[in-house]
């Protein structure tokens, strides 16, 4: 509670999320990952916005940041009085020092630490890569699971927040703030993570995402990708969510008469993709782990050639996907591209040519269809 008066702090990469990079573009579009700094860099300084549809003050939408940093946050703490933060690493474990407790998140756990909450990030190898998504709608929750019943997707009961610690130090140190859409500074003399004690349900929590508990068709179709949602923030339209954390783990495809990967499609909700391993069984090349794609509103999206060709001619027995972790923010409203994300060299220009080599398959002659 006790520090100076906050002061604007600037921080290029936050500073132009608010800034127009143009007209927003219905076009497909897909990222190779961040490169780790070639210089000591902090978690803050490592962090990168790449697309945005909230909006300051209004408590909707979402931004998705990708981070990389190699260098320990000395002295430095931060929250968000703006939305919670999901971290979700992708290469190195990262170490969530806050009020509450800490949490030791690897890659393939993910972390949400909720609005407010001040805290510290370390990467217990000296460096890490992921994605964040800063909820600045209602908080997440898991979804209601309708006719599947008590069971099934995230259970309750593998979600773990932390035991209280606290840490006891003087000396000068800055708390950093993110407000309405930017960052701001105070001096501090003590550290902010020195509560002793806490109880409640508002705390940071971690979930090993092996426990997700997967369902899926045992006939035929691909059901809709909402039966893979950890985590969902409801909006105010029933059906059409502010945002869904939604993952593509290890599972069993299993499905008689049918084409097994997603199926072409536009869909009103728009779709940030991201990899934390292997290989996502939609895309043969060009998305990687660290990578990440936008699929924006009612633009057309699906498995790319290579992928629609060997799916065509597969036997369809029952294949286990196991070396695969992909996973998905998706929201009611269209994602904007920062400008940095529309300009950076890591934009691969050629990715709308993987749909290139897709054929005309339907023969009205032997199907037996008028024209």
């Amino acid at each position: 509670m006790v520090h100076l008066p906050f002061k604007p702090l600037s921080h290029p990469a936050i500073d132009g999320v608010g800034k127009a990079s143009g007209p927003i573009t219905p076009n497909q579009l897909r990222w190779d990952p961040l490169p780790m700094p070639d210089k000591p860099t902090d978690f803050l300084a490592g962090l990168q916005p790449m697309v945005t549809n909230a909006i300051p003050g209004e408590r909707v939408g979402a931004i998705a940041y990708h981070y990389s940093f190699n260098a320990a946050m000395d002295g430095k703490y931060f929250y968000s009085a703006d939305g919670e933060w999901l971290f979700l690493p992708e290469k190195g474990e990262i170490r969530l020092k806050t009020e509450l407790g800490n949490l030791d998140v690897p890659p393939g756990w993910c972390a949400v630490v909720p609005r407010g909450v001040r805290f510290q990030v370390e990467a217990a190898a000296g460096s890490a890569r992921g994605y964040i998504c800063e909820n600045q709608g209602a908080p997440l929750r898991l979804p209601g699971l309708g006719p599947i019943g008590a069971n099934g997707l995230a259970n309750p009961r593998d979600f773990q927040s932390p035991r209280a610690a606290f840490e006891e130090k003087t000396g000068a140190f800055k708390l950093v703030a993110k407000f309405h859409g930017a960052l701001w500074e105070a001096e501090i003399d003590h550290s902010p993570l020195d509560v002793v004690a806490w109880h409640g349900n508002y705390a940071p929590y971690r979930y090993d995402l092996s426990r997700f508990n997967t369902v899926n068709t045992v006939s035929y179709d691909h059901p809709d990708p909402s039966i893979f949602t950890v985590l969902t923030s409801p909006s105010d339209t029933p059906g059409t969510a502010n945002l869904d954390f939604v993952i593509f783990p290890p599972r069993w495809m299993v499905a008689k008469n049918t084409f097994r990967p997603p199926y072409f499609h536009r869909n009103v909700m728009s779709e940030y993709m991201g990899l934390i391993r292997g290989v996502y069984d939609a895309k043969q090349e060009g998305f990687v782990p660290g990578g990440a794609s936008l699929h924006n509103c009612m633009s057309g999206h699906g498995p790319d050639a290579e992928t629609y060709g060997k799916a065509s001619k597969a036997e369809l027995n029952p294949v286990y996907l196991g070396d695969t972790l992909a996973f998905m923010f998706e929201s009611n409203r269209v994602f904007r591209p920062t400008g940095w994300a529309m300009e950076t060299t890591l934009l691969q220009k050629n990715y709308f040519q993987c749909w290139g080599g897709l054929k005309r398959e339907f023969d009205p002659k032997k199907a037996g269809a008028e024209s």
